[in-house]
């Protein structure tokens, strides 16, 4: 499996190329980013046979069988759709766009070229939240609320390692994501309510920094969602799971139950890494001929509700 990642600087590009290099099979060959000096040097240093700043010369190339897109969020509907026509399976980071419009397109290009189409929806693979979810699908547990807290200091245009981003951050159609899709997946039901409140904009971001969201689906769970770019702490995303027996508290890869007891993650999956974990899914599909966890088309719905989410901001 030969695997091109565009945007393999970025802080999450390079997290994929990390967790490729785990995978027996699969090699990165081609790489792509904004800056030529980054990315040839980023390529020498990794062993890496190409690098470009142009992705259509990736796509381009027989030695590229698949793509993962870790690329600013504006490019990403656009850049899916040329790896689909060009015929490469791709990986789309969350989230796949930003906007409802655009995940639609991606969906029925992938249904035209039946190419692998993943959205890169990693809470679905993190250990601890797999854990919740397998207990809920064996009937052990049953989700009746869900807390969510997503927490950075970011009042400056910068990645999660502290570099400046050519692009703007969205706490809606990036950050929120990741829950919305992760409370429809876990309760097993698109939402039937929703709301959102967002605070100012930025001056310069142009992006409103705090956000607070509600959902409730129709058979009665609910999910409350706090997000802020101005919390000046630890961050990251914090759940916490209330169910009809028990409640557990989910920060990324690890697990602990209401009382911070530690549980034991080791058996649910072959690594502890959701990264790695989405990375050998993709893979698996491909391989497999067919429809991965977090395809495009699965992941759509969480993207119609976010479009319903920010319609109740402009009401």
């Amino acid at each position: 499996m030969r695997i091109c990642v565009a945007g393999a600087v970025g802080a999450f590009g390079t997290k994929h190329v990390d967790a490729l290099a785990k995978i027996d099979g699969v090699e990165v060959t081609s790489v792509v980013g904004r800056r030529e000096a980054d990315i040839v040097e980023f390529a020498n240093k990794r062993n890496i046979g190409h690098a470009t700043t142009d992705l259509g010369e990736a796509l381009a190339r027989d030695d590229v069988d698949a793509v993962i897109l870790s690329t600013p969020t504006q490019m990403h509907a656009e850049q899916g759709i040329a790896c689909m026509q060009a015929g490469k399976h791709v990986l789309i980071e969350i989230p796949m766009a930003d906007n409802l419009a655009d995940s639609k397109k991606l969906v029925e290009m992938q249904k035209q070229t039946r190419v692998v189409a993943m959205a890169g929806h990693v809470r679905r693979f993190n250990p601890s939240h797999q854990w919740i979810h397998n207990k809920i699908i064996t009937g052990e547990l049953k989700l009746q609320q869900l807390d969510v807290q997503t927490y950075f200091f970011r009042r400056t245009n910068t990645n999660a390692a502290g570099k400046a981003r050519s692009w703007t951050d969205h706490l809606l159609w990036h950050h929120a994501c990741h829950t919305v899709d992760l409370f429809q997946y876990q309760s097993g039901e698109n939402a039937s309510e929703v709301y959102g409140l967002q605070g100012p904009s930025h001056p310069d971001l142009g992006i409103a920094m705090d956000m607070s969201i509600g959902m409730k689906t129709p058979s009665g769970a609910i999910c409350t969602l706090s997000l802020s770019f101005n919390n000046d702490g630890p961050f990251g995303t914090f759940f916490r799971y209330i169910c009809d027996n028990g409640t557990y508290l989910a920060r990324y890869d690890d697990l602990y139950d209401g009382r911070e007891q530690p549980i034991d993650l080791s058996g649910v999956a072959v690594s502890s890494n959701g990264i790695e974990l989405i990375d050998r899914e993709f893979v698996s599909a491909i391989k497999e001929g067919r429809e991965p966890n977090s395809s495009v088309a699965q992941c759509l719905p969480a993207m119609e509700t976010l479009d319903r989410i920010e319609k109740s901001f402009k009401s």
